[in-house]
C-alpha cells in the first residue's frame, strides 16, 4: 500500500520559490503539484522525499518559472489488485458503499457487500441484511479485498472491492462470527462429552 517511487519528470518551479536553493524551491513546487493528488496509473503521492537528479533550468519568455527535468523519491499510497485493506464506510447508496482506506475512496458494488439479500432503508441511511440481521452505516470499518484497479484518467479513477470472501466485511460482523462459531464448537464439544458418557454407562450395563 504504501511505499517510496522514483520519479522522472519535467517540473515547472513557482516564481514565489525562486531565490532560495534550486532543491528545495523543486521539492516546494513538485509538492504543490502532486501531494494528495493522484499520478496517473500510479497511485496517491503523500509526499515528495527528496530530489535525486536536477538538470535543465530553462527560461521561458512568456513565464515567470523556471523549467527543470528532475528525478524525485515521493512517498505514495499505491492500491494492487488483491490486496485486503481496512477503511471505514464514508457513504452508502442504492449501488453500493464507498470506503475510504487511507487517501483513497473504493467502491464495494451492492452485490459484492455479504453472502445475502441486502437492502438500503432510504430514511436512514443505513443497509440491512435480510436472513442474518447484520446492518452496514457510515462510520462502520469494514475489511475488504481490491478486485479492480483504474488509475489511467485524470478525472474519474476507480478502485473496486469486494466484502464476500471469508473473514472480511464489517468488523463487527467478523467479530459476532467468530463469538458464534466459538459457542458452537463449546456446544458441540459438550455434545460430545454427553455421547461419550452414554457409551460408558451403556457398556458398564452391558457387563
Amino acid at each position: 500500500m504504501f511505499e517510496i517511487a522514483t520519479i522522472e519528470d519535467k517540473v515547472r518551479v513557482e516564481p514565489e520559490f525562486i531565490g532560495g536553493k534550486k532543491e528545495e524551491a523543486i521539492i516546494k513546487s513538485l509538492a504543490f503539484k502532486y501531494e494528495n493528488k493522484i499520478l496517473q496509473n500510479k497511485g496517491v503521492v503523500l509526499k515528495i522525499t527528496a530530489v535525486r537528479e536536477v538538470t535543465g533550468g530553462i527560461l521561458k519568455v512568456e513565464d515567470a518559472g523556471i523549467f527543470y527535468d528532475v528525478k524525485y523519491d515521493a512517498l505514495m499510497s499505491i492500491p494492487r489488485l488483491h490486496e485486503i485493506i481496512e477503511g471505514e464506510v464514508v457513504d452508502i447508496t442504492d449501488f453500493g458503499v464507498f470506503v475510504r482506506f487511507g487517501p483513497i475512496d473504493g467502491l464495494c458494488h451492492i452485490s459484492q457487500i455479504i453472502n445475502d439479500y441486502i437492502g438500503l432503508d432510504k430514511k436512514t441511511g443505513v443497509l440491512a441484511t435480510k436472513d442474518s440481521n447484520k446492518t452496514l452505516k457510515v462510520g462502520d470499518i469494514v475489511r475488504a479485498r481490491i478486485i479492480g484497479v483504474s488509475l489511467d484518467k485524470k478525472e474519474v479513477n476507480k478502485i473496486n472491492l469486494t466484502m464476500r470472501q471469508p473473514g472480511l466485511g464489517n468488523l463487527d460482523w467478523i467479530e459476532l462470527d467468530k463469538q458464534k462459531k466459538a459457542e458452537d464448537n463449546k456446544k458441540d464439544g459438550a455434545d460430545d462429552k454427553k455421547t461419550d458418557a452414554k457409551k460408558s454407562n451403556a457398556k458398564k450395563k452391558s457387563k
